[in-house]
């Protein structure tokens, strides 16, 4: 049986594996755990089917008396706080994050910004699945209202949380929202703090026309050429749905391991804690940043909730996932890309300081891959590539999340998508050979093991 949930809330393709019946019934469960007339904030990114999505998902909280109030397009970090600051029990965001258009998701949060915990996921896929609905009359639904100028309370309130933070607003900025949720308003923040910005792909359209929903080396070339035609310092490019940013100064994409190594140690010199919290995809530039700082790094499951509530029991200076995203402990349990893109600006002076960071860091070849499989495949696909991990004599195996394999020079995590029906290869090595060497071993070991579950190639 498919979980109801992955990584990162539920998601998947529209009218498959997300269809107006199913969230529907998704509402009524989310509902029914939570006690009659609790207020519930819902908030979508500009995805086509939005309003379909929203639409079932809100009958079915109104069903359980639950009152929904519709915060309208707003980013997952602006979700996600305006449920605390507006005194919401939970909040519930619509969105695939980095996903294609097709796909759609839903996300929760607690009333203080923290993700719904497995357990709460697990109570409400029990109820989806048993159909274990509250009984409600007529006279008992809840209430449908609208909350306006919710991205002007959203920006409100991060300028007052950064009110003390320093920084040099002469750097120009090229601002990318790649068409999805941050339109308008990444642009306006940074603008409003005094910088000078020049956006680009910065409509919001639900089938992200610009360069896509995910923001990658390949999809922000384009990104980078309007930067050095603006004579701009840094871009900031942001995802589907905002809780992912990444980087680019003028020769280009900035890197994911790299950019989360910089950061950390910036948190970690900031805070005087000791501690990064990370998940089992990260590299070792992370390990390498810190080492001399006398700080470790923590590795758990994939997914910005489990690393939200490890940054919160480690009391970590800050929780990274090499895609973007970035829990600043001082501004909540949630990643907020904002306040992440600000709080690099304000620990630097130079653009120039990133590179010459990384030119001191080992040099490390990472290579990810996506393998397809059928998402009733992964879980048997995920156990044989487990089972067959012991021929790798020389590697340490860690199957915390999938199956990662650390080697005295370079490491190999097998693990299926909770996003998508992939399973993902990830490898890091000290040079390219060693790094194409281990991806064929990683790949042929995926696709052997998909044949023999029956899932074919």
């Amino acid at each position: 049986m498919v979980s109801l949930f992955g990584t990162s809330g539920i998601r998947g393709k529209v009218n498959e594996e997300l269809s107006p019946e199913s969230c529907l019934k998704i509402g009524k469960a989310i509902g029914s755990m939570l006690p009659p007339s609790s207020k519930i904030c819902l908030s979508t990114d500009p995805r086509i089917s939005k309003d379909v999505i929203k639409s079932a998902l809100a009958s079915g909280l109104l069903w359980a008396g639950i009152n929904v109030t519709d915060l309208g397009i707003l980013p997952t970090p602006a979700l996600a706080l305006l449920t605390k600051e507006l005194g919401f029990d939970a909040g519930i965001m619509i969105t695939a994050s980095h996903n294609p258009p097709d796909y759609n998701g839903i996300k929760l949060f607690n009333r203080d910004s923290l993700g719904f915990s497995t357990k709460q996921e697990e109570e409400i896929e029990g109820r989806y699945l048993s159909e274990q609905f509250r009984q409600t009359s007529w006279q008992e639904y809840g209430c449908l209202m609208k909350e306006e100028k919710t991205g002007e309370k959203y920006l409100l309130t991060l300028v007052k949380k950064a009110s003390s933070w320093k920084f040099d607003s002469h750097m120009k900025l090229v601002i990318d929202p790649g068409n999805g949720a941050a339109c308008n308003l990444a642009p306006a923040f940074f603008r409003e703090l005094g910088f000078k910005v020049f956006p680009i792909n910065n409509e919001q359209d639900g089938l992200f026309p610009g360069r896509g929903a995910e923001p990658t080396k390949e999809t922000l070339e384009g990104t980078v050429k309007f930067l050095n035609d603006c004579e701009a310092s840094l871009a900031i490019c942001f995802d589907g749905d905002a809780d992912r940013v990444v980087f680019c100064d003028r020769e280009g994409f900035l890197g994911y391991n790299e950019m989360i190594a910089f950061i950390s140690r910036l948190a970690v010199k900031q805070s005087g804690k000791t501690r990064v919290a990370t998940t089992v995809e990260t590299g070792r530039l992370l390990d390498a940043a810190i080492s001399d700082l006398n700080a470790e790094v923590l590795r758990t499951k994939v997914g910005d909730v489990f690393l939200a509530y490890s940054v919160r029991e480690f009391d970590a200076a800050i929780g990274v996932e090499p895609v973007g995203v970035y829990i600043l402990p001082q501004v909540g349990y949630y990643p907020d890309s904002f306040l992440a893109a600000l709080f690099l600006l304000s620990h630097i002076s130079d653009i120039a300081e990133i590179r010459d960071f990384f030119s001191h860091l080992p040099k490390l070849i990472f290579e990810k891959r996506k393998i397809p499989c059928p998402n009733g495949a992964k879980a048997k696909v995920a156990e044989i590539c487990q089972a067959r991990a012991g021929c790798f004599e020389d590697g340490h195996i860690n199957t915390l999340d999938g199956v990662r394999i650390d080697f005295s020079d370079s490491w190999m995590l097998i693990r299926p998508s909770g996003t998508e029906p992939v399973i993902r290869v990830l490898v890091e090595a000290s040079s390219k050979s060693g790094t194409k060497q281990l991806m064929k071993k990683g790949v042929n070991l995926v696709k052997e093991a998909i044949i023999q579950s029956g899932g074919k190639t």
